[in-house]
């Protein structure tokens, strides 16, 4: 009975009941809530929770939709436009996302919350220069975060400034020494810099920490291939290949940050016939499925 008492008020207010009945003397005038923002605002709360609820059974389009709605209502407040943008990038909805972003962050200049996730926003699109600039606005509010000083590596790894992104690496692993992500795209850049050997140690200290992610065992292998160390490199490459078949792509290993060195050495290893045929058949299945 609430909620429906809820809607009929939404509808009277949107207008969606428009017409005018004739009076007449006989009738009572049905009753009409008087209404205010905050009644707005508690609805459009409530459908953020939902939202926020329909983003972990990965119902996308739902919550996006509730987000939507959730702005109409309170398109004062902040919150709204940051899930609404957080979603729509989810969504790959990438331009609205990124609008109804700089919208929050307009409403809540000094949220750190939202100047991270526009960030993020920025590097999906590929405008590296905002991207760094707002997470570094970001880190400013809020210098706890390591996953934010990730972003900010990645994003000076796009532009080629090799030094800021391994000290904003650093920095993550310094909030968080297991965030391995961090030390395996230190070996990333590294391997852009010629330096193979600092970028395979990266590498094998990222496995001690988790010795079962594909990335870093790909990357040796890599590396350890065109040093010559062929059989090594190829037993790598297989056992990084049946841990997770995706780096058997060479568009997945681009959108996980890996340079044009590494593609061109990684284009070697998986021309070798002992490779070829369980890449072709890894990206097959991936296809298919």
């Amino acid at each position: 009975m609430l909620l429906r008492r809820y809607l009929l008020s939404i509808f009277v207010v949107l207008g969606i009941f428009s017409f005018s009945p004739p009076l007449k003397a006989q009738a009572l005038l049905p009753y009409t809530p008087e209404l205010n923002q905050d009644f707005f605002d508690e609805y459009g709360s409530q459908l953020l929770q939902d939202a926020i609820q329909l983003t972990r059974f990965r119902e996308y389009e739902l919550a996006v939709a509730r987000a939507r709605l959730a702005v109409q209502l309170s398109p004062h407040r902040y919150e709204p436009w940051f899930v609404l943008g957080t979603l729509e990038i989810q969504n790959n909805n990438l331009d609205r996302g990124v609008e109804a972003l700089q919208e929050a962050k307009r409403l809540a200049p000094d949220q750190a919350d939202v100047l991270f996730s526009l960030g993020n926003s920025y590097f999906q699109i590929g405008d590296y220069e905002s991207s760094v600039r707002e997470i570094e606005a970001g880190l400013k509010l809020n210098a706890e975060i390591p996953q934010s000083y990730f972003d900010l590596g990645n994003a000076y790894y796009r532009l080629s400034k090799y030094s800021e992104a391994i000290a904003s690496y650093q920095k993550a692993m310094k909030l968080e020494p297991l965030f391995w992500p961090a030390i395996n795209n230190i070996g990333l850049v590294e391997y852009e810099q010629g330096k193979i050997n600092q970028a395979v140690e990266s590498w094998r200290k990222a496995l001690k920490i988790d010795e079962n992610q594909a990335e870093p065992t790909l990357a040796i292998a890599v590396a350890l291939y065109v040093q010559g160390k062929q059989e090594e490199g190829i037993q790598l490459a297989q056992t990084a290949l049946r841990m997770d078949n995706n780096y058997g792509r060479m568009e997945y290993l681009k959108e996980n940050l890996w340079g044009d060195k590494l593609l061109t050495d990684t284009r070697k290893l998986f021309a070798n016939p002992k490779i070829q045929p369980l890449v072709q058949k890894e990206s097959t299945e991936k296809v298919q499925n």
